[in-house]
């Protein structure tokens, strides 16, 4: 299996490259890939130095798999290249989310949607993610109608110069603004750009990308996405207003039987989810289960993952692994010479 993982350098390449070895995926050549400003510079994957290339070596040398976190241009521009030599591409960026003609998957969900002739597959937005991995077993049993998310996102969902930011306010050290405002000791309401009707794009995906993923328009999603002085781990207060009446005991029942989710969920003891228990762990954490006792059939959760690893690397190494499992990548013929 020949892989490449193209913005190597970046966080989550850093963190796609911890992840293929902690899983110990399949991978006869790997390809670490980068901008030109990076070309020639080394890094370590198992314990032997790769050098990083540009695209087009990369494409040239055509690898089975590309899994993409260097943002929405470079994706816009080199997916398709890719794609054009037969490699199957995982895109961590917004590019191809919405894409009618593309698939946007989270394995544990949808991953029955992928095809061989799929040659570009979206990886979803970090806070859509681990949503939707508590919304789904919720909604195949009691149908959705609506959902009010706040999101409390950590500053590495922005990148190094927005965590850099942070550790700098932190020791009193001014340096370069990732932001329009200080975060130490702060929040901000304005995750991505502002769109149509003064929304962010971060609220937007958010609304949009459920639907998609879980193949139904007939419910809709308001987010509120917000900064948080916090290095890593997005939180989530999620209120879901159900077309059907639910049993409490059930819906814990439901989420912790849900493949990659952890209930967290115990008043009597302080026991909830927190991102700075979620770090470097791959599982979505749900607590705070509750009624929402101002109108019928609604419920109240809590929920925290770790944004760098299921809401962007690890996701995209589970798509990969499926694509593997199925064969829909990397089909060898035997050499008879």
């Amino acid at each position: 299996m020949k892989v490449a993982v193209v913005g190597a350098t970046g966080m989550v390449g850093e963190i796609m490259l911890k992840v293929l070895e902690e899983r110990n995926f399949p991978i006869s050549e790997l390809y670490l890939v980068a901008s030109e400003r990076s070309v020639g510079k080394e890094l370590v994957f198992k314990g032997e130095t790769h050098t990083i290339i540009g695209m087009e070596k990369a494409i040239a040398l055509q690898p089975d798999i590309a899994i993409f976190s260097a943002g929405g241009g470079t994706s816009t521009t080199w997916a398709p290249k890719f794609a054009e030599v037969g490699t199957t591409v995982i895109d961590n960026s917004s590019a191809w989310r919405m894409d009618p003609e593309k698939k946007l998957v989270v394995p544990e969900i949808n991953a029955n949607v992928l095809e061989e002739s799929d040659k570009i597959i979206a990886n979803p937005n970090c806070s859509t993610i681990q949503m939707v991995m508590a919304l789904h077993p919720l909604h195949q049993k009691y149908t959705m109608k609506r959902v009010i998310v706040s999101t409390y996102q950590s500053v590495s969902g922005t990148g190094i110069k927005a965590v850099q930011q942070l550790e700098n306010e932190t020791n009193g050290i001014k340096g370069e603004m990732a932001y329009p405002y200080p975060i130490n000791r702060n929040a901000l309401p304005h995750c991505d750009v502002f769109v149509e009707e003064g929304y962010t794009k971060e609220e937007m995906k958010l609304a949009r990308e459920p639907q998609k993923i879980l193949d139904d328009r007939t419910f809709s999603v308001s987010a509120t996405a917000v900064r948080i002085p916090t290095a890593g781990g997005h939180s989530e207060s999620v209120n879901v207003e159900f077309h059907n009446d639910f049993d409490l005991n059930e819906v814990r029942q439901l989420l912790s039987e849900m493949p990659g989710v952890v209930v967290q969920d115990n008043p009597e003891t302080n026991t909830y989810p927190m991102p700075i228990h979620a770090h470097d762990k791959d599982e979505v954490f749900v607590g705070r289960i509750r009624r929402d006792l101002t109108q019928p059939n609604t419920l109240n959760m809590w929920i925290v993952s770790d944004n760098l690893r299921k809401g962007a690397a690890t996701n995209a190494v589970q798509i990969a692994e499926y694509l593997v499992e199925k064969q829909l990548v990397g089909q060898y013929t035997e050499d008879i010479s």
